[in-house]
C-alpha cells in the first residue's frame, strides 16, 4: 500500500517504520517542506521518501500525525480532498500537550471536527488510544494480538484501514461511526489510553465495543 503521512513528529515515524516493516510504502510531509526530512527518510531507509503536504494527500491512504494546533493548518494545505482515505491520529489536546487540557466539542468529536475540515476524505480514526510506547511494541504472537480500534462513516474505508493495521500485526476492532466510535476511542473518553489484546483470529466486531448501537 502506498501511504501518504502528514507530520513527522513520533506518531509519524512510529507508523512510518512498522508500515515500512509490513512492505508498504510511505511519503512523509510536513509544513517545512520535503528537504527538512532527507535525513529522516535516509535513516528510516528504503520504501520511504518526501513530499509537499499536498503531494503526500493525493496517495490513497493518508495520515493525519500533526499536534492538534496543526491540524487545521496541515489540513488548509490540501486544495480537496477527491475519497481518499485519512486516517485521523490527533487528540485534541487544546495546545498540542496534556497541560492545557482538551478542546470542548459540544455534542461532536475530534474526528468529526477533523472530516469538516476535510470535505471529500473518508476518515477514519486510528492510532490515537495506545500510548506510542506501545504502539511501537511487538503487537502480539501467535495466540493475541493487541487491538487496534477503527471508527469511521465510511464501511469501505474502515476496513481497508482495518487491514492496513492487521497487516502491521494488530487485531482491529471496529467502533462504528465517527459519532459514536469516534468518541468512545478520543483522549480522555472510556477506552483511550488503555492496552487491549484479544485471542488470535479474532473478529473485527464485539458486542461490548458496538459503536453502531448506543452512546452510552
Amino acid at each position: 500500500m502506498d501511504i501518504g503521512i502528514i507530520g513527522a513528529g513520533t506518531v509519524a515515524q512510529a507508523f512510518a517504520r512498522k508500515a515500512i516493516d509490513a512492505g508498504h510504502s510511505i511519503t512523509l510531509s510536513n509544513s517545512r517542506g520535503p528537504d527538512s526530512l532527507a535525513e529522516l527518510v535516509a535513516d528510516i531507509g528504503h520504501h520511504a521518501s518526501a513530499a509537499s503536504i499536498t503531494d503526500a494527500a493525493n496517495k490513497p491512504v493518508v495520515l493525519l500525525a500533526v499536534p492538534w494546533p496543526r491540524a487545521e493548518a496541515a489540513l488548509r494545505e490540501v486544495p480537496a480532498w477527491k475519497g481518499e482515505i485519512l486516517i485521523d491520529a490527533t487528540n485534541a489536546f487544546a495546545d498540542g500537550t496534556p497541560a492545557e487540557g482538551l478542546v470542548d466539542f459540544g455534542d461532536g468529536s475530534s474526528s468529526e471536527h477533523v472530516a469538516s475540515r476535510a470535505r471529500g476524505a473518508r476518515v477514519v480514526k486510528a492510532m490515537n488510544s495506545l500510548f506510542m510506547s506501545h504502539f511501537a511494541a511487538e503487537p502480539g504472537g501467535d495466540r493475541y494480538r493487541r487491538v487496534m480500534f477503527v471508527s469511521g462513516d465510511d464501511a469501505a474505508a474502515r476496513n481497508t484501514v482495518a487491514d492496513l493495521f492487521e497487516s502491521l500485526g494488530f487485531a482491529p476492532v471496529d467502533l462504528g461511526s465517527l459519532k459514536i466510535g469516534g468518541r468512545i476511542q478520543a483522549v480522555g473518553k472510556p477506552i483511550a489510553g488503555h492496552d487491549f489484546f484479544v485471542p488470535w483470529p479474532a473478529p473485527r466486531t464485539f458486542p461490548a465495543f458496538n459503536g453502531e448501537g448506543s452512546e452510552k
